[in-house]
């Protein structure tokens, strides 16, 4: 039977847990924005949750696409993770360092779902509040000893840039974009260079931060379907999420599948593959042209 887990963990329950339970190991994932000119792994190398190891989305991703960590075959990601000391009953704990509590650990999080491991939680509220509560941090990492992990991947889970179009007419799933509303709105400039913002046609704007509290913890489950029922989402209705490299488009999968609804859909090439590809009048924005 599949190792299953609690999607969130919190900080005291990660700090008894490393100390009793069997196998487990806690991954950091933290991952910046280029232009926010942050090195994870150096970040890592001085300061970590005691016995983590580094999970680089850069590195464990498809490296013959021209778009940012799209996932991997299913051998890359077991080879990866395998050499990272985790096997199917390995309980991983994932987390990051931003300051929002959570950035780039929920993509993590559902790559271990996608690719068939369901023993995998977050660290809800992430290094910063595992800090705040005087938790064990070390500069010190110690090699995983490698070995063998088995990865499934389900097909079901991942949208394809044909399968969206496809949708636009279908209308077979909702489509919810987690950028932040000026992106969204097309009024503020997106972070990569040669893409504009906006959005596809009949997609639903809600930003990731939405589903975190000032503390930096993903809301309760009452309030994050208030929230999606605010926005029109029926969670009863299949969903698919993006955002501009299917990173923070995980943050809406990991809030839906709090509320009941864990077989969420991912654009993997989100926002970046569309705007590439897709026709100008799939392409809406209020401020067309202005941030080339």
């Amino acid at each position: 039977m599949a190792l299953q887990a609690t999607a969130l963990v919190t900080s005291k329950w990660l700090a008894r847990a490393v100390k009793v339970q069997g196998k487990m190991r806690v991954l950091d994932t933290s991952w910046y924005l280029p232009k926010l000119r942050r090195n994870a792994k150096s970040e890592f190398k001085r300061k970590h949750v005691a016995g983590a190891a580094f999970f680089d989305i850069d590195q464990c991703c498809d490296k013959t696409s021209p778009l940012d960590h799209m996932l991997p075959s299913e051998e890359y990601f077991a080879d990866y993770v395998g050499k990272l000391g985790i096997e199917n009953d390995t309980h991983v704990v994932v987390y990051d360092c931003s300051e929002f509590g959570a950035f780039s650990a929920p993509r993590v999080w559902w790559m271990f779902r996608v690719f068939g491991h369901s023993g995998v939680s977050l660290l809800n509220g992430g290094l910063r509040n595992w800090e705040l509560e005087g938790l064990p941090m070390s500069d010190r990492y110690v090699r995983p000893t490698p070995t063998e992990f088995k990865a499934s991947l389900n097909h079901s889970w991942i949208k394809t840039y044909e399968d969206i179009l496809d949708n636009l007419d279908t209308k077979k799933f909702q489509v919810v974009d987690a950028r932040p509303t000026g992106r969204f709105r097309g009024l503020d400039p997106e972070p990569r260079d040669n893409t504009e913002p906006g959005h596809i046609p009949g997609s639903i704007s809600i930003p990731f931060h939405s589903f975190l509290s000032p503390s930096g913890h993903f809301l309760p489950k009452e309030k994050l379907q208030a929230l999606f029922a605010r926005a029109g989402v029926d969670l009863d209705r299949p969903l698919c999420v993006l955002c501009g490299s299917a990173v923070t488009a995980c943050h809406v999968a990991l809030g839906a599948h709090e509320c009941g609804h864990p077989g969420v859909s991912v654009y993997d090439g989100g926002w970046s593959e569309w705007y590439t590809r897709a026709v100008p009048e799939h392409v809406l924005s209020e401020g067309r042209g202005k941030h080339l």
